[in-house]
């Protein structure tokens, strides 16, 4: 399978036919939204067919929707062979702010590197608990800094709508939380999503990244999955590349923050 034939699956299968936990799915305008159950958290915006007549009506809709339904915002998350070619130019002028650029990076799981399949000789749980999740929220405030109480109530929510969507994990070292990854697995996809993927800088070269990565390379082909994705920012798509990971396109997410939501 070629990477053409790769990127149009993922388009079907996890953009346009995608679905959530705790989202609702609803198509519109030649968009596919989904609108978050939690009134705090942002809805998202993930597939489009637009033209360039339809494009600008089509963005106003969906800022005017989700003024209405009165929640934070959405992302609207474009890929780099989205319509029409202007379509992150026409987000910004409509409002939404533009973050940094991502690649989505594919694995196929039939030719997954040896490295991923062998035993997992690190301190690799999976966790299911709030406790758990508190030490993945230090743990990533401590990488990334800022406040990350909210994911808390965030994987406990995920957790609770699909179990079955979400595998959780934490790497420990002398049973201190040292690295932390999950993985979703979708209904009706080939594609299993890595998310995450944050280390403490202390323990670091320690091979933990590579150990949680083959950890949920391991579920997905336990569970059936053809492919592995992320996406990757500049840091680790090249460490990602060098392991197998292959180049399928680039991404961009834009924002609109509802400027009526009172937390």
């Amino acid at each position: 399978m070629n990477r053409e034939e790769i990127l149009a699956l993922y388009d079907v299968q996890e953009r346009k036919n995608s679905e959530h936990p705790s989202y609702r799915r609803e198509v519109a305008d030649g968009v596919v939204r989904s609108v978050s159950n939690n009134p705090k958290r942002l809805s998202f915006i993930i597939y489009s067919e637009l033209t360039t007549e339809t494009a600008d009506s089509a963005i106003q809709n969906q800022i005017d929707y989700f003024a209405a339904h009165g929640g934070p915002g959405f992302e609207w998350k474009t890929y780099a062979h989205d319509t029409p070619a202007d379509l992150g130019q026409r987000l910004t002028a409509h409002g939404l702010e533009g973050e940094e650029e991502e690649a989505l990076l594919v694995m196929d799981l039939q030719n997954c590197p040896e490295v991923f399949l062998q035993p997992v000789t690190a301190d690799v749980r999976r966790v299911t608990g709030r406790a758990e999740f508190e030490q993945i929220a230090q743990l990533q405030a401590e990488v990334w800094g800022g406040n990350y109480d909210w994911l808390v109530t965030q994987l406990e929510e995920n957790l609770a709508q699909q179990p079955d969507f979400w595998s959780i994990y934490i790497a420990y070292v002398n049973n201190e939380p040292a690295c932390a990854a999950w993985v979703s697995f979708p209904r009706g996809s080939q594609f299993a999503g890595l998310w995450a993927g944050s280390t403490l800088d202390r323990f670091r070269q320690m091979g933990l990244y590579t150990a949680v990565v083959a950890t949920r390379a391991q579920e997905a082909i336990q569970r059936g999955y053809r492919f592995l994705m992320v996406d990757a920012s500049d840091m680790s798509r090249p460490i990602l590349q060098k392991r197998g990971f292959e180049f399928m396109t680039h991404t961009t997410p834009y924002t609109w923050k509802n400027p009526d939501f009172k937390k």
